[in-house]
């Protein structure tokens, strides 16, 4: 009997993990007060069949050389050695460098990846290209908080100032009279943190602060995008109205005189500006709450009573991530800090703005004095790059000019695009579009650990290490634990961990010393936990050296508790603390964003009408959320996000109502669809979505019942089949994916079985299956380039 254990840690908890043979026990880290259930998606994943096995090269690619092919995404797939897989990736990088320089290999692999700072697969791609051929083209901003993340700087300050260092939990439990969240607090989202996450405390710190007297408000199509422990109040928003919501708000202090008018006189820009807009001053259209009643579908009586609730109270106002990832996404957020500063909160203990309370598990918590360093990624030698939401914008129409953030640039001519750690057919919208720009290419790269739509992409893919097959630190800058990763199994088949690869692949280029530095995995580690030891030292706090920290399996770090420092330093001193504004303070006005000439995000918020709302044909709105069984689109294969399944599918949410006029019952099969395509999904009624809405969480994989379709059928239920590609506007070209609209029919039909976790076809791989079960694969099971034909 083979018994192995270890402590790991994971992007939704730390962990022990017991194997035993081939049984996966996992016991949560015992200082967690609210272990997430996503624990349990490791249980079955090490040797799932679809697991990347070994080296294999699309079959199109391998026989008639790189370049554009528009049967990727339905091709099979050549089994090759580990050489071979390293001689074909080495050859084309260099031809395309060669050719067209580093402007021409974007370096992809947008994804959260692993837990560990060091294995994290971003890094390592970047450091890759930087080290072997001095740069590519890169993405910025996220998927996430595209819009927010460009549009805060220019009126308040940097995202992860008022995000990751926002008011506290701790401040909210003990100050907070009124929490008015936006797009809720949602406690699945708060379950999972970059880097790792040893404490969940989001639950116990809305149950102190209720029980103080705090009072919960979720504005929201989702009753359940606000917790039972909140004992809060929902007002059912109809989804992207939040901005002429907020609006109304500010009409109605101000109309009222509960505006906080020596507030805004000393802190901010550009309130009178905004009142004349409000007023209607040079439109006519007055934006008062009867107004906005008519948009938001809350009446006005509410939205009035509402006002006289935030008036005179400790008050922090959240804006969630969703209302962002929704066309003008800019407007909601700017509107939430005005509405906070209207109310003379930004600064003050448990009040003010705080952007994406309760996103991430990261928000609300204090800050470790010294954080784990990251792997250093050297130098792009390039300034070259996109939106993250614009790859298909780019591979589809390279060359041409487009607008972010006050610059016009230009679309680079993609060749070559490398990928690890990431899956954009999760992230993304309108998939057959993104197949068609992925067509596009020379050569796709992927590392992953399984068959994702990404993968089955693919011209070379390099089977990688999960987690669990290899060792790492886990940490965060808000975790107080670091923690020691051990391997748990040995990797899968042939699978290597990304270092190892891209170090073979440097080698070949002649760039190995420049990419390792001479040094493995394990020195790595131990050379970036002393450079975390020095800093520590330098502040008097000793801890133990690596050797003795990686046998003790966690380490507590010091924190400091400054949530809220750029607001409240401020507030308590404008004149020698200001913000890093052009003005230095609260931009209710923007100058600089007046001065882009941007219609679509003008100098001061607004209520822009959006292109896509319901009508006769697509009389419903699709919101595509955040999943609750997985984060993203990762272990959608493990056991806890399988069992949340219907019929293997994904399950969509629709008021009963919504339902009866449909002839829907629970439990059914529908199919959910738009001009872009289709998908199927297993319904839940619940009087917890309002009406006119049907919901269905993002992070199903992707699996079209005919892949090369214009239109295609995602069989599993993947909502960005039907999204639509437009960036949020000209400021920031964020991810739009939130929010669409559609039709709903319940599917009669023999519904189709899904095959999203079935591995694509391999050619020269015989029993593939037994022979992975934690061990190495014979030689002999390869074929080489030569003989695959």
């Amino acid at each position: 009997m083979s018994v192995t254990r270890a402590m790991h840690s994971s992007h939704w908890g730390a962990f022990s993990a017991r194997r035993e043979n081939d049984r996966l026990t996992i016991v949560p880290f015992s200082g967690d007060p609210d272990p997430s259930p996503l624990l349990q998606n490791f249980e079955n994943v090490l040797s799932h069949p679809v697991r990347v096995a070994m080296p294999c090269v699309r079959r199109g690619w391998l026989e008639n050389g790189p370049g554009p092919d528009a049967r990727r995404g339905a091709d099979e797939y050549i089994a090759v050695s580990w050489e071979d897989a390293y001689a074909l990736a080495a050859k084309e990088l260099k031809r395309v460098a060669d050719e067209g320089g580093p402007e021409a290999v974007f370096g992809g692999s947008y994804g959260w990846s692993s837990a560990g700072r060091f294995h994290h697969a971003q890094s390592q791609v970047h450091r890759f290209l930087n080290t072997t051929i001095g740069g590519y083209v890169r993405s910025v901003n996220s998927y996430s908080s595209g819009a927010a993340s460009v549009i805060l700087p220019h009126i308040v300050g940097d995202m992860n100032e008022i995000a990751r260092r926002g008011v506290s939990w701790k401040e909210i439990a003990q100050h907070t009279e009124v929490v008015l969240s936006f797009g809720g607090l949602a406690l699945k989202n708060s379950q999972v943190a970059s880097g790792g996450l040893s404490e969940h405390t989001e639950r116990g710190f809305m149950q102190q602060a209720a029980a103080r007297g705090t009072r919960f408000i979720s504005v929201s199509p989702l009753q359940s995008d606000l917790p039972e422990e909140a004992q809060g109040e929902w007002l059912a928003i109809c989804p992207g109205t939040d901005a002429a919501l907020i609006l109304a708000l500010l009409s109605t202090l101000y109309q009222r005189g509960w505006s906080d008018e020596s507030f805004l006189a000393r802190y901010c820009t550009g309130w009178e500006t905004l009142v004349a807009y409000l007023n209607g001053e040079e439109d006519g259209q007055v934006r008062d709450a009867a107004w906005a009643a008519a948009i938001c579908g809350i009446t006005a009586e509410k939205i009035e009573a509402l006002a006289e609730q935030l008036h005179g109270k400790r008050t922090i106002i959240s804006v969630a991530h969703s209302l962002q990832r929704a066309e003008h996404g800019e407007q909601p957020v700017w509107l939430g800090l005005v509405l906070a500063a209207a109310l003379g909160q930004p600064g003050l203990p448990g009040g003010g703005f705080s952007y994406a309370l309760g996103a991430l598990g990261h928000y609300g918590k204090h800050h470790n004095r010294v954080s784990f360093p990251a792997l250093p990624q050297g130098k792009n030698g390039i300034d070259r790059l996109i939106p993250v939401a614009s790859i298909a914008d780019m591979l589809l129409h390279p060359g041409e000019k487009f607008h972010y953030n006050g610059r016009h640039l230009t679309y680079p001519h993609i060749k070559l695009a490398w990928w690890a750690g990431g899956n954009p057919f999760h992230h993304h919208q309108d998939l057959a579009r993104l197949r068609r720009a992925f067509s596009k290419l020379d050569t796709l790269i992927v590392h992953e650990v399984a068959w994702t739509a990404t993968a089955r992409h693919a011209d070379i893919v390099f089977p990688a290490t999960m987690t669990l097959e290899r060792e790492d630190v886990g940490g965060a800058p808000t975790d107080r634990h670091l923690i020691a990763m051990q391997p748990v199994a040995q990797p899968y088949g042939e699978a290597k961990d990304d270092y190892t690869i891209f170090s073979e692949l440097a080698r070949r280029l002649g760039k190995e010393q420049a990419f390792t530095e001479g040094r493995s995995a394990r020195q790595w580690l131990a050379h970036l936990y002393q450079q975390m030891r020095a800093k520590l030292q330098d502040i008097a706090v000793n801890v133990p050296d690596f050797d003795t920290f990686w046998q003790q399996g966690v380490l507590e770090l010091p924190q400091t508790e400054d949530g809220g420092r750029l607001l409240r330093n401020f507030r308590a001193d404008p004149q020698h603390s200001p913000l890093p504004t052009p003005s230095g303070k609260i931009e209710i006005y923007s100058a600089r964003l007046a001065g882009f000439h941007y219609a679509d995000c003008p100098g001061h918020p607004v209520w822009l009408e959006p292109v896509q709302k319901p009508d006769d044909a697509h009389p419903f709105w699709l919101l595509a959320n955040q999943p609750a069984s997985r984060l993203h689109s990762q272990l959608d294969f493990g056991r806890y996000s399988v069992s949340q399944k219907r019929e293997g599918r994904e399950v969509c949410r629709m008021h009963p109502d919504d339902a009866q006029q449909k002839g829907i019952g629970e439990g059914d099969v529908v199919e959910i669809f738009n001009q872009r395509g289709s998908v199927l999904a297993c319904v839940q009624l619940s009087r917890q979505v309002r009406t006119g809405v049907v919901q269905l969480p993002t992070g199903a994989w992707y699996d079209p019942v005919d892949p090369l379709a214009d239109k295609p059928q995602c069989r599993h239920g993947n909502p960005n089949v039907l999204t639509r590609d437009a960036g949020t506007s000209s400021l920031s070209q964020g991810c739009t994916g939130q929010i669409t609209v559609v039709q709903v029919r319940r599917y009669d039909r023999v519904a189709p079985a899904v095959r999203a976790f079935t591995p694509p076809r391999i050619s020269g791989l015989k029993e593939v299956q037994a022979q992975c079960s934690g061990r190495s694969l014979s030689s002999n099971s390869f074929i080489s380039p030569d003989n695959a034909s």
